[in-house]
């Protein structure tokens, strides 16, 4: 039978899958999805865990995406990296625990709530049973806060949940269509009843131990979203300003300060300078008065000030940035607050501005954003004559909450915190020691860690000022004047948890005590986000709802995530890991590089340059993606361009290849026959040695080099080894079934090989020959290929290729078709190459359609071909 009829029959083959006439990529993903649904192919056995112990599992800390919006390009780049290696191990023998979760409360769902329905939270509104709200989605005609309607907490909430449930159900059949072997059946909410008990319960344990408490205290505050911010949550963004050359009046003359925010003047309660500044020696110890307000204020030395920075002496202003904060802390100066959770100046100004005076210019200030009093004030230092020079223009680094889009101020709140190292040396030296136990993939991101650990200016802010989180679960006691006493929190029994303080009643009273004097009252801050999802190892692996299955999980094998949430997921996840059980919670941390635009710009909402994958998934099929995804190493960045997604196109010619490469080979019926020809043995022996080497780079978490070896051989075997033995695999005898044997024996051996890399293709062709799934099956060892390759060397292979590669470019030089016969054909190569070469001289005469084949000995490999006459243009 000729090729061409070979190729176009409809071939079933071993009673297995019934090959397509035209295999393609499109529809794979729909009929994998639901059967590999059905048949549980990715469910973690429970059972078996407990049988066999923690030796014969490997769980991932999978992260939970936010579940707000949509997910970007990045998320389908580390996530597919995270599956191919969840997808080996489980080849690997291994109980893959590989459980997803669902980021759905904080911040950003809370701003797309009000977008997407038209409401806003109001506390003091009481709750409607059949609430309906003013639009939904696609009616939204203004996402103004003035033009939300306002609505109860619990409304609110309610709303919260209702979108987030919906768009979970979208990730999910995103996911699924990716690929991604989580268990669907170990998922969880970071606002599910499971989240809330253990992030309640984990707090109330932090509490007991001392490592949680409540403090009035400086906060970094997001006058936008009205929630104190920590320091993880910070950016840094440049942005214009201006130095204001200001006078300060003392005894021995006038001291001038540089500062870019001359609204703070009436918040001034020292200036200070470096200890070693000669300049200011004589004044410390000295005061001198702020212009304007006329406030006595002292001069102080400090190691924190700069002399090479403006004037070289400060003013520290309660508060202007964190090196304010520091100084007041330091050199325990008083608290003069001037600005309002609203970002406006108070109405009434501090005590130390009292003369009628001073009152009269500060109600100047009053009620006015820090931009309008800035303007103000420097009409009053103009007018004072403490305004030496016109402002200098600058641009500088300002503190912006990551969500935000207005500086940060800070105002004095209570707030509650949780111990992080900042403050405790031994902490802090033992969570360097942790994150030291981790391989970390690549190695060098654990330098940012430290760095982070090391860095730490305060421990972790915990409380927010939101709605839609995990409340704290305390109540405080009402004094006999109704006030809160917070000293004495009242905590939650673990059977009581969860609790909502604003809902639920305290123990020990009854509701109508809630508010009235020698009661109760609720705490109405919610948690940090990253308080919840630092527990991600506890919600997903049953820390208290299922012990033996925590202990079968945990400490997880690993942990991946993005670069850029070390200080925030990993460092917080360490931190907890450490408070509750000691030890770090997993053995591996695989960092993944961020996606950038064509330009090198990190993709992200903000920029506006975020490519959704939807239709990137739909065009070019998710084997496709999932290749560009596995092309990168961890901890690499890596361009996207969605007008010319190079890299993503050649995934999928090889998706299709692989399919059309299995049709060919099962279109060879099955043999007994053993592997006897010297080239089948070479192609096997190099396949041996991409079997060993792709191992090992998966080992390593090297899913790159692994791809890149397979797919390497993989042309290697269709481009030359397939044309090089298809003639004699249609023919009878010994030499035909060793071909078929190797072939088959390759095949089964590439798709396991690439089934981390493309689960569609290779499942696919997998079904065509083989029961069970190719992701179930075990991955390839090397002795498997080398068994059937005997003591053959990979150099019969790779000789061979040459000379074929010689062969076609003679042809293609004389413009004469590759099929075209050849009367003579010298083949020039070392002795040792030579050697190799004759041992597939049957193979090189029918691919090449050769007469005569002779060989020479040479110093490189070399092919001289003379056409047969008949082939001559």
């Amino acid at each position: 039978m000729t090729e061409a009829a070979h190729a176009n029959e409809t071939t079933t083959t071993d009673a297995f899958g019934r090959i397509p006439d035209k295999p393609a990529l499109e529809g794979l993903e729909q009929v994998w999805d639901a059967r590999w649904r059905d048949a549980g192919t990715y469910h973690f056995d429970r059972d078996a865990a407990l049988t066999h112990g923690r030796a014969g599992i490997f769980s991932v800390d999978t992260p939970p995406p936010t579940a707000s919006g949509s997910l970007h390009i990045g998320h389908v780049f580390s996530y597919t990296h995270t599956d191919v290696i969840a997808r080996y191990q489980r080849m690997r023998g291994k109980n893959v625990f590989y459980p997803i979760g669902w980021d759905d409360n904080g911040l950003p769902t809370e701003r797309r709530v009000q977008n997407y329905y038209g409401v806003r939270c109001d506390p003091s509104l009481p709750y409607e049973a059949d609430f309906e709200p003013p639009f939904r989605g696609g009616d939204n005609k203004s996402s103004r806060a003035a033009d939300q309607k306002p609505i109860s907490r619990r409304n609110f909430i309610e709303l919260c949940a209702e979108l987030t449930v919906e768009d979970e159900k979208q990730f999910e059949a995103l996911w699924r269509k990716l690929g991604l072997s989580v268990d669907w059946q170990q998922t969880y909410r970071t606002i599910g009843e499971e989240s809330l008990f253990v992030s309640q319960l984990a707090f109330l344990n932090n509490l007991e131990r001392g490592e949680a408490y409540q403090a009035m205290a400086p906060t970094l505050w997001d006058v936008t979203f009205r929630s104190a911010v920590a320091q993880a949550e910070l950016e840094d963004r440049e942005q214009p300003g201006a130095f204001h050359a200001v006078s300060f009046q003392g005894d021995d003359g006038p001291v001038v300060i540089a500062t870019t925010r001359p609204e703070l003047i009436p918040a001034c309660v020292a200036l200070v300078a470096h200890p070693s500044d000669e300049r200011y020696k004589p004044l410390f110890g000295k005061t001198v008065r702020t212009p304007v307000f006329g406030v006595e204020v002292p001069v102080l030395a400090h190691h924190l000030a700069e002399p090479d920075k403006g004037t070289g002496i400060a003013m520290v202003c309660t508060f202007g940035d964190i090196t304010d904060v520091t100084w007041w802390r330091e050199l325990d100066l008083p608290t003069r607050p001037i600005i309002g959770f609203d970002g406006r100046i108070l109405a009434e100004p501090p005590a130390a501005i009292a003369s009628e005076e001073a009152k009269d210019a500060y109600a100047a200030l009053a009620g006015k954003t820090v931009f309008s009093a800035k303007q103000a004030m420097v009409e009053l230092l103009k007018a004072s004559g403490d305004l030496l020079e016109d402002p200098k223009p600058i641009t500088h680094p300002v503190k912006f909450y990551e969500k935000g889009d207005r500086p940060l101020e800070i105002v004095s709140t209570r707030q509650w915190y949780v111990t992080n190292g900042a403050r405790d040396e031994k902490l802090a030296d033992r969570l360097v020691e942790l994150g030291q136990g981790i391989d970390w993939h690549p190695d060098f991101m654990r330098v940012r860690f430290e760095n982070w650990v090391g860095g730490l200016s305060g421990d972790w802010l915990v409380s927010r000022q939101r709605f839609f989180g995990v409340p704290i679960p305390v109540w405080y006691p009402l004094d006999a004047d109704g006030e809160p006493v917070y000293d004495s929190p009242i905590a939650p029994t673990r059977d009581q948890l969860p609790v909502d303080p604003t809902i639920d009643t305290a123990p020990g009273f009854d509701e109508s005590q809630r508010g009235a004097a020698g009661g109760f009252v609720g705490e109405v801050d919610i948690l940090d986000t990253w308080a919840t999802s630092s527990l991600t190892p506890q919600i997903a692996g049953g820390w208290q709802r299922d012990p033996e299955l925590f202990k079968a999980v945990f400490p997880y094998d690993l942990r991946p995530q993005g670069q850029d949430i070390i200080r925030t997921w990993l460092f917080s996840t360490l931190l907890r890991a450490q408070l509750e059980e000691g030890v770090s919670p997993w053995a591996h941390a695989a960092i993944s590089g961020f996606i950038v635009d064509p330009d090198r710009k990190k993709m992200s909402k903000s920029k506006g340059n975020v490519v959704t994958p939807a239709a990137i998934l739909d065009q070019h099929g998710s084997d496709a993606v999932r290749y560009w995804a596995a092309s990168s190493r961890l901890g690499t960045d890596a361009a996207f361009d969605p007008q010319n997604p190079t890299q993503i196109k050649i995934g999928r010619r090889l998706a299709i290849k692989v399919l059309n490469a299995a049709k060919f080979i099962l279109s060879f019926p099955a043999t007994d026959g053993a592997v006897t020809e010297a080239l089948d043995k070479g192609m096997l022996a190099q396949l041996a040695t991409v079997v060993e080497n792709a191992t090992a780079a998966l080992d390593s978490y090297d899913h790159a080099r692994a791809l890149e070896l397979t797919e390497s051989f993989f042309w290697t075997f269709c481009d030359d080894y397939l044309e090089l033995v298809k003639e004699r695999a249609y023919a009878e005898g010994q030499g035909a079934a060793s071909a078929v044997a190797a072939l088959r024996l390759a095949l089964s051996t590439l798709l396991r090989l690439f089934a981390p890399f493309i689960p569609f293709a290779t499942e696919e062709s997998w079904s065509w020959f083989q029961t069970g799934s190719v992701h179930r099956a075990e991955w390839p060892a090397a002795a498997e290929a080398s068994a059937a390759a005997g003591d053959a060397t990979p150099l019969v292979l790779t000789a061979t290729s040459g000379v074929l590669t010689g062969i076609r470019r003679a042809k293609t030089a004389a413009k004469a078709s590759q099929k075209a016969p050849v009367a003579r054909a010298v083949i020039t190569a070392p002795e040792e190459e030579l050697w190799a070469i004759e041992q597939a001289a049957d193979d090189i005469r029918a691919v090449g359609r050769i007469a005569v084949l002779e060989f020479a000995t040479g110093d490189e490999v070399s092919v001289d071909v003379e056409l047969d006459e008949s082939a001559q243009v």
